[in-house]
């Protein structure tokens, strides 16, 4: 029998192991795939945004769902702590713009094989089968069983992480196991996920991507997020890091409920943009509109916002009205885009919805419910924004349970 067996060798599987393990615990790692951290290596387009390089309180108010059940968690074991631990495993990292953290060689496998060695070190044995099922006697989780055999433990780690992206082995288990033990899962959502749009001008504009403008998502008329960032339209709506940040926003999709207003010129005010237009403008007085307008704005972009403008694209420049320039120019601040829906959650970076928190001790991360089992990462009901909070969260919370395994 072991001491402890933890499902999952993702991001808080790998570093339950590697602390248990430090810990003195003989540990029973169980993957299904075969190899070890399949989503790890795939995340910040494959350079692993590890952590975010900021305060307990900026990483709490990423959070939007059950941010305090992390502070626990938190100050055990934080941004600090993930860099050091890392930098120690032979890791260099580097702070990038909004203070994402990132291995110097912009490697995700290099994260992956420091875990790997680690592991190896401490004597840590990978399993690669699926678990099946918890043993669970007199109100005690006391093992496993996967491929048709038992496995005792003294403990059990459930760390499968969520259900998106189910080629890298995240297809829901976790949330099985768990309600077999008797919790609770809260409905699971995509979060930082591509957007539908009922808006065809988005399919017109399929693979122009935007840097440098500035995403506003509105809940009715109320602004709920804003960023300066890109953005990229394709056949269905929009994706690309602005949108998956947005995405985490919403929290009730619906019809007609959200859309965004995009930005197109922000570092200019709208009064310095009407001078640019004005000059732009007296360059092509005796242009057509369409044909006016393309040192302004990108190619693809130019048929759909002259159609969204309302002035004809045969219009003479210098035929347009001060009413129709200066409304040109909100739109170019403005530009609207609609939002229906949620690409399917297995597009989704991270799974909203999970494991409630009240079911679970914040600072062990210990059943409330079931002796002996223990959660921690993306199976539990807790996602943040992007930028490193939610590899943290998996960090935070894998290194609490280590503790008590």
């Amino acid at each position: 029998m072991t001491d402890t067996i933890i499902v999952g060798g993702g991001a808080a599987g790998c570093m339950a192991a590697v602390q248990a393990a430090r810990y003195g615990k003989s540990v029973l790692l169980f993957e299904r795939n075969d190899r070890i951290g399949r989503k790890l290596r795939i995340t910040g387009k494959g350079r692993c945004n590890v952590t975010n390089n900021s305060s307990t309180e900026e990483h709490m108010k990423n959070i939007p769902v059950n941010h305090r059940f992390m502070y626990s968690s938190f100050s055990m074991f934080g941004a600090e702590e993930t860099m050091s631990f890392f930098e120690e495993l032979g890791v260099p990292l580097k702070t990038e713009r909004g203070n994402r953290v990132f291995p110097v060689s912009d490697n995700a496998e290099d994260i992956v094989d420091a875990f790997s060695r680690e592991m190896k070190k401490l004597d840590v044995k990978i399993v690669h089968k699926r678990v099946s099922s918890l043993i669970i006697e007199n109100g005690v989780c006391c093992g496993v069983k996967a491929g048709g055999e038992e496995y005792r433990s003294g403990s059990v780690l459930i760390a499968c992480g969520g259900k998106s992206y189910p080629n890298t082995g995240s297809t829901g288990d976790g949330y099985t196991l768990a309600e077999s033990a008797g919790h609770t899962v809260t409905e699971l959502k995509p979060s930082l996920v591509p957007l539908v749009s009922p808006d065809k001008y988005c399919t017109e504009m399929m693979g122009l991507s935007l840097r440098n403008v500035t995403l506003t998502l509105y809940y009715g008329e109320k602004p709920i997020y804003s960023e300066l960032g890109e953005m990229l339209f394709t056949h269905f709506g929009v994706s690309g890091p602005l949108v998956l940040s947005a995405s985490s926003h919403i929290r009730d999709m619906k019809p007609n409920r959200y859309k965004m207003l995009i930005d197109l010129k922000p570092a200019l005010s709208p009064e310095q943009l009407d001078a640019r237009i004005q000059r732009d403008f007296a360059e092509n007085l005796n242009r057509d509109f369409i044909n006016g307008i393309r040192k302004l704005l990108p190619a693809k972009l130019i048929p759909v916002i002259v159609k969204l403008s309302g002035i004809s694209p045969e219009q003479k420049i210098n035929g347009i009205t001060r009413e129709q320039r200066l409304a040109f120019g909100r739109l170019i601040k403005a530009f609207p885009v609609r939002i229906s829906g949620f690409r399917p959650i297995d597009e989704a970076i991270i799974t909203s919805g999970g494991v409630s928190v009240k079911e679970i001790d914040p600072h062990t991360m210990e059943s409330k419910l079931c002796e002996r089992l223990f959660f921690a990462g993306e199976v539990i009901d807790i996602d943040a924004y992007t930028g490193g909070f939610n590899l943290q969260i998996a960090f935070s919370t894998a290194y609490s349970a280590a503790i008590y395994l």
